[in-house]
């Protein structure tokens, strides 16, 4: 059993649901991003999505595209953050750790090579947000043959077909993407976001993680009483942004979002 569905029977076992932060490797600085992990920990996330930075993220609005731009000044490569993973790892072997990113930096490295380094590293899951699961099984394979799990994505407009080819293709957790558009849109329709989550679990038991539109405790409350995990990201880049004049102030403020998130979650 991998660390990733470990942590979810664990959670479903306590009748918890899976906080799931999202920050963007190297942003605002390289330095920055393994304590803010652990901040992240220490305030109650389950497991961490780690954004590697890419020069044209297309399913990215415009708050994520900025701290991608940001840890490309820094020159931050695929290597550089599974070196934070490894770095990661020396104090917490527990926290599932899950890359998202596009195939072009994975596919520089070779899928082999980047397997590899994934799993010695310590990473436990790779969403790769560019890859169909129809291209995706050279690279799956790798992943599977490692103990990776393959994350994809759906949205509000995925076919009953193509969410059970989807759902057939993943391991680990599907995310839910609650919103049309692109990270950081619109406002969440949480009746809505029930329904389609009814329709995938209809299909697949795999935990279910929402994303997009989840911007305070309120949100994140309301979605975690369908979902199985939350996953919040632009709210957390948007303070990495404000602070990155004070970059030791970083930290502390993720694990306040997140805390207040997590209260507001466990008493729903």
């Amino acid at each position: 059993m991998s660390r990733i569905a470990e942590r979810f029977a664990a959670l479903r076992a306590s009748g918890r649901k899976a906080l799931i932060p999202y920050i963007t490797a190297g942003d605002p600085a390289p330095g920055v991003t393994v304590a803010a992990m652990h901040a992240m920990v220490e305030a109650g996330a389950d497991i961490i999505e780690l954004g590697v930075p890419f020069s044209d993220p297309m399913a990215d609005g415009p708050v994520i595209t900025k701290a991608h731009e940001r840890a490309l000044l820094h020159n931050v490569s695929l290597r550089d953050v599974l070196g934070m993973v490894r770095e990661f790892r020396t104090r917490d072997a527990e926290t599932p750790v899950v890359l998202m990113g596009y195939l072009n930096p994975v596919e520089v490295m070779g899928y082999v090579t980047f397997a590899e380094a994934a799993a010695s590293a310590g990473v436990d899951g790779v969403l790769t947000v560019d890859l169909p699961p129809e291209e995706a099984e050279p690279l799956t394979d790798e992943l599977h043959s490692r103990g990776l799990d393959p994350i994809y994505l759906l949205a509000p407009t995925t076919s009953p077909e193509r969410i059970r080819l989807i759902t057939a293709a993943a391991s680990g957790y599907v995310y839910y993407v609650s919103l049309k558009g692109v990270t950081g849109a619109a406002t969440l329709d949480i009746p809505q976001v029930a329904e389609r989550l009814a329709a995938i679990r209809a299909t697949s038991d795999l935990p279910i993680g929402v994303g997009f539109g989840i911007k305070d405790a309120a949100s994140a409350a309301a979605v975690s009483v369908h979902a199985d995990g939350v996953v919040v990201g632009s709210v957390l880049v948007e303070a990495i942004s404000r602070l990155q004049g004070d970059t030791s102030a970083i930290p502390a403020a993720l694990a306040a979002i997140l805390q207040d998130m997590r209260h507001a979650m466990d008493r729903r």
